[in-house]
């Protein structure tokens, strides 16, 4: 009988441990832009100890998909439970994970060419700025990160090309590497209502969005700004893009780590990814 009882205590001192190292999740809330000229939703991850601790937390900035809003990461990514395990089991550093909306009233993460629609601009001069005053966040560079898969992958490529002094890391998974060729580009604006745009709107378009382009360009002293890890899966329709990136990369001398695992450009493949992500970007928010 002592025996039971001292097992029935130890489990249930298990299970509140376990209960106690939960984080929460919230997938509902809003935000108002002025440069969007609507309110924005967005979720975010916050780590078990957040309610009962005064400290402030290194922050990854994690980008939906086509298709997805900011609660595909939540609902399909089992982003709660990941991060929950990856934090318990030290792998991964205690965070903040915040998911933005970009699926709303125009789908994507950049400047449209006319510039009515500048979702690049709402995301650093409005959005992080929210974040980081809502939320105890350490606001240096170096306690921020950036992650997405496919269109959210192209927007963690070109985020922090643009904006190296913003983020630590940065980890594209199965990315859309924006046009591979003017045609491309050319292609891409008309399907997104831009009839008969000019050459010179293409290229303008195809130089700041194309990530190949962007890596072949940058310049010597941006090379070690940002800390890389590529991930793509070796049956990805995407996998030409992102063999092309790393091909320029590793001519340019840009360090990078890339990986090409079994998979496609499925959940499953992005939710295996994710650990490892955490994993990277918490080497660069730990002191050594």
């Amino acid at each position: 009988m002592k025996k039971l009882f001292s097992l029935l205590l130890f489990c249930f001192l298990l299970s509140t441990f376990v209960l106690a190292q939960t984080g929460k999740v919230f997938d509902n809330l809003s935000m108002k832009s002025k440069i969007l000229k609507m309110d924005r939703k967005y979720a975010v991850y916050l780590p078990a100890d957040y309610e009962t601790s005064n400290r402030s937390y290194p922050i990854l900035y994690l980008l939906h998909g086509a298709g997805d809003d900011q609660t595909g990461w939540v609902q399909f990514g089992e982003v709660q439970q990941i991060a929950d395990r990856a934090i318990v089991n030290g792998t991964a550093t205690a965070m903040i994970i915040v998911m933005p909306d970009a699926n709303t009233k125009q789908r994507g993460y950049f400047n449209d060419l006319k510039g009515e629609w500048n979702y690049e601009d709402f995301f650093f001069q409005e959005f992080v700025p929210f974040i980081e005053k809502e939320y105890r966040v350490k606001s240096d560079k170096r306690y921020r990160a950036i992650s997405g898969l496919s269109m959210g992958g192209g927007g963690t490529f070109v985020y922090a090309v643009h904006h190296p002094e913003m983020f630590s890391a940065a980890c594209p998974l199965s990315a859309s590497c924006g046009p591979l060729t003017l045609d491309d580009a050319k292609k891409y604006l008309v399907r997104m209502g831009n009839q008969n745009p000019t050459d010179d709107e293409v290229a303008a378009y195809y130089n700041k969005y194309s990530v190949p382009v962007l890596m072949n360009d940058m310049p010597e002293e941006q090379k070690k700004a940002v800390r890389w890890y590529i991930d793509c899966g070796d049956d990805d329709f995407l996998y030409e893009g992102n063999s092309l990136v790393h091909i320029a990369m590793r001519k340019k001398d840009i360090p990078h780590e890339y990986r090409t695992r079994d998979g496609g450009h499925t959940w499953t493949y992005w939710r295996s990814a994710l650990p490892s992500v955490m994993e990277f970007v918490s080497m660069g928010f730990h002191q050594f």
